[in-house]
């Protein structure tokens, strides 16, 4: 029988199957709008070769759950995916009785099989790495559409490698009856990018336009491989830039040169800016439950200004979250029109201002195999019943991508869905994919403070102390000891002057209550110009976080102390502390944190002050201040708001006891603590010896200017100024001034390369000066012990 028959065959079976299963439920009709009820059963028809089980596995829509069209148009591109199917080989129909709806998957199946795969011409690429490119297996389903995709991402790949000139054809597999998937390749050389150049630019910052591209240039014949796919992406790019400067009719033309022994290529981009567009008038349409007046004062895009996409986005951004704090999902929508050359109208357009405020009705969470569902429902702060606050969705989904637990690749996500009786009551739903959470970390790190130190450490994200594993193949599967969302990271950092061993456990909601629970055992090991100190013990927090910025936390440590190899020359203030010693701490403390980033802060502050009473061997109170704070101005900043100067201004204030041990005293000096000034450096000296004080002021004011459009390299000039004296007094105050760079270096991690060199104006008796200061760390380091 020929081919032709059997798929006419197929066709007239799967149809009269169809059949007899509509006449054998008379009562069934057509579903006119399914949206949302609930799901009686899914049913595939047509297929032979695979079963229905296979088929209803890859389909995320279950009996019993609401039906929700979105999900069915992700389950048809999952089955198509399979490549089991014809092009068109699936269609989807719904009926409906009492009130549930049927899901009838029609489907037509590719009967060829591919008996031999062959990719003719391919040095440069393995066997696997075409096989995987392809998907293709010996075995599978003969698709011509799915060899055509396989022939694109060949071709890609070659691309994404430099090879400009490649070419793959398909020879066989073009045809359902074919039984062999012939590839033709001609690989062609390598091709790099010279450079790229910009024409016709008058308005824009070369150096910044340059940071938009994916395209990177050839740096001593290393990298720099041209693709030119990234073409597109890098025009697309530069559009947006310009439009967000308010050149809204920019035209840009990629152009290729090719060298003349076609090994490079310069790309040449010719500008067109156009007018500079700024804003006639600003309108808000739509709004119906809230007055205009009181949206406008959302609004910071004003008439008169140069149109800026950016501040637009974010007047939209502003509106739609003021109504979703509220309950109502509304989006906005931005218009512009050109009233006279060089002038818009922009408009804001409010849609689904209408109804009551929706609300919370079940959270449903998928995917998490591993992961308990409190742990993700803790970072939801949401519960079934209470006003639906829509911006939460969003803050909830960068909450759990943040966890670090779940695949960056495919971050969760946190969305609503209709539920059966479509009402104020919406369903959330939570979609999550698991990933490795522990780690392996072998690094370093060196400054003129402490060193060169070592880290190796191991670290799980999605610890659960008390899942146990009941079998091997619990570890083999990654569930042992996992899935509570806890953190457990056991660490080892051996240094020239400074060891520590350290092994920490974090329940970042005890009880699942707002209360985190931090515990940790430690070893220190120093080595000072004055003496050796040996620490260990244990420390307990209790944190809460009160809001967005505040937290409260109380903590308890345990420590011996051993203070040894002292010099003979050295004063009582220190042999009296000389031994063995018990310390016991308890403090309260309370932090407010409003930075912009925590790495490289524009605006924000950061307040934190704690008492703590120590008990043990000695007693004596511990008191601490510090207060930072960061200005920046988008005057002092490039036209697209980069390049920012930023004010550092940060104080600290420490008191401790009279009865304070030498260990327990404050010191000043080093590049965290008191620049121009050796690492503990500053302060009262005896016989040469720093012997601590008992009262720190320490201060800085840091000005930051950025060089290089990238961003990547600053300027700094700053006064450290400030006393560390033995009592509640200011006796001996330093000043010094300096200056610095500050160096980002993705290979050192996020934390910047600082280097700085200080001179001091202004010093105390004894203390010990040194110019030049470097480390991987940022302004507003550790306090003055």
């Amino acid at each position: 029988m020929s081919l032709c028959c059997r798929q006419s065959m197929g066709l007239v079976v799967a149809l009269l199957a169809l059949a007899v299963f509509m006449t054998s439920r008379r009562e069934l009709v057509a579903a006119d709008n399914p949206q949302g009820k609930p799901i009686a059963e899914i049913i595939p028809v047509g297929n032979k070769i695979r079963t229905s089980q296979q088929i209803l596995d890859i389909m995320h829509s279950r009996p019993g759950r609401p039906y929700d069209e979105n999900t069915i148009q992700e389950d048809v591109r999952r089955l198509y995916n399979t490549r089991w199917f014809t092009p068109d080989g699936i269609r989807i129909l719904t009926t409906e009785a009492e009130g549930r709806v049927t899901v009838t998957v029609l489907v037509t199946e590719l009967t060829s099989v591919v008996q031999e795969i062959i990719y003719d011409g391919a040095e440069h690429l393995s066997l696997s790495e075409l096989q995987s490119l392809t998907g293709l297996r010996k075995g599978d389903a003969m698709s011509p559409l799915a060899n055509e995709l396989g022939r694109q991402a060949i071709l890609k790949r070659y691309h994404e490698e430099g090879r400009y000139y490649a070419s793959v054809e398909l020879v066989e597999g073009t045809k359902p009856t074919d039984t062999r998937v012939v590839y033709r390749i001609i690989e062609g050389p390598v091709v790099k990018v010279a450079n790229v150049e910009f024409v016709g630019v008058q308005n824009a910052m070369i150096g910044r336009l340059r940071q938009q591209l994916a395209t990177n240039t050839t740096k001593l014949g290393f990298g720099g491989k041209f693709n030119p796919n990234t073409i597109d992406l890098d025009r697309k790019a530069l559009t947006d830039y310009y439009h967000a400067l308010g050149y809204l009719n920019v035209q840009i033309t990629p152009e290729v040169r090719r060298s003349a022994d076609m090994s490079r290529v310069t790309i040449v981009y010719h500008v067109r800016e156009g007018t500079r567009y700024h804003v006639a008038g600003r309108q808000i349409e739509g709004n119906k439950s809230v007055p205009t007046e009181k949206l406008e004062k959302l609004a910071e895009l004003q008439p008169g200004q140069p149109y800026d996409r950016r501040v637009a986005q974010a007047d939209q951004l502003r509106i739609r979250d003021w109504y979703g704090h509220r309950g109502y999902a509304v989006g906005v929508e931005e218009q512009w029109y050109e009233v006279q050359p060089g002038l818009v109208q922009v408009h804001y357009h409010v849609i689904g201002d209408r109804g009551a405020p929706d609300r919370v009705g079940r959270i449903i969470i998928e995917g998490n195999s591993v992961t308990q569902d409190r742990v993700i429902l803790n970072q939801l702060d949401l519960l079934p019943g209470q006003v639906l606050q829509y911006p939460k969705l969003e803050e909830a989904r960068m909450r759990l991508n943040r966890l670090g637990i779940f695949d960056p690749e495919d971050p969760p996500t946190v969305e609503v869905i209709p539920n059966e009786l479509d009402n104020m009551f919406k369903d959330i739903r939570v979609r999550v994919r698991e990933t490795r959470t522990g780690q392996f970390i072998v690094g370093g790190s060196v400054n003129s403070d402490a060193g060169l130190t070592a880290n190796i450490a191991l670290n799980e994200r999605n610890f659960d102390l008390f899942r146990f594993p009941r079998s091997w193949d619990d570890f083999r599967s990654g569930r042992a000891f996992r899935g509570a969302g806890q953190e457990l990271r056991i660490e080892a950092a051996p240094g020239t002057q400074f060891q520590r061993y350290a092994i920490t456990f974090r329940e970042p909601y005890l009880f699942d209550t707002p209360f985190g629970l931090t515990t940790s055992a430690y070893f220190f090991n120093r080595a000072f110009a004055e003496y050796n100190e040996d620490r260990y013990g244990g420390r307990i927090t209790i944190d809460r976080r009160l809001d967005p910025y505040w937290t409260a936390s109380f903590s308890t440590r345990i420590e011996g102390v051993m203070v040894k190899d002292v010099p003979g020359f050295a004063t009582p203030a220190i042999t009296d502390d000389i031994g063995g010693h018990f310390v016991l701490g308890l403090r309260a403390g309370i932090n407010r944190d409003t930075r912009d980033s925590y790495i490289y802060p524009t605006r924000g502050n950061v307040f934190d002050v704690g008492f703590e009473q120590v008990l043990g061997d000695y007693t004596f109170p511990v008191g601490t201040a510090e207060f930072s704070q960061f200005l920046s101005s988008r005057y002092l900043a490039r036209e697209d708001g980069s390049g920012r100067h930023v004010l550092g201004i940060r104080t600290q204030v420490a008191v401790a006891g009279g009865n304070a041990p030498v260990f327990e005293r404050f010191y000043g000096g080093g590049i965290r603590s008191f620049r121009g000034f050796t690492f503990r450096g500053v302060g009262p000296f005896e016989n040469n010896l720093a012997v601590g004080g008992t009262f720190a002021f320490l201060n800085t004011i840091e000005y930051q200017v950025p060089v290089l459009p990238s961003d990547r390299l600053f300027i700094v000039a700053f006064v450290d100024h400030g006393t560390v004296e033995k009592n509640f007094t200011i006796k001996d105050y330093r000043v010094s001034v300096g200056t610095g760079l500050r160096i980002a270096v993705p290979a050192l991690g996020p934390l910047p390369l600082a280097i700085d060199f200080a001179f001091p104006l202004n010093q105390g008796p004894g203390d010990i000066r040194q110019v030049f200061n470097f480390s991987v760390g940022v302004f507003g380091g550790p306090g003055p012990r």
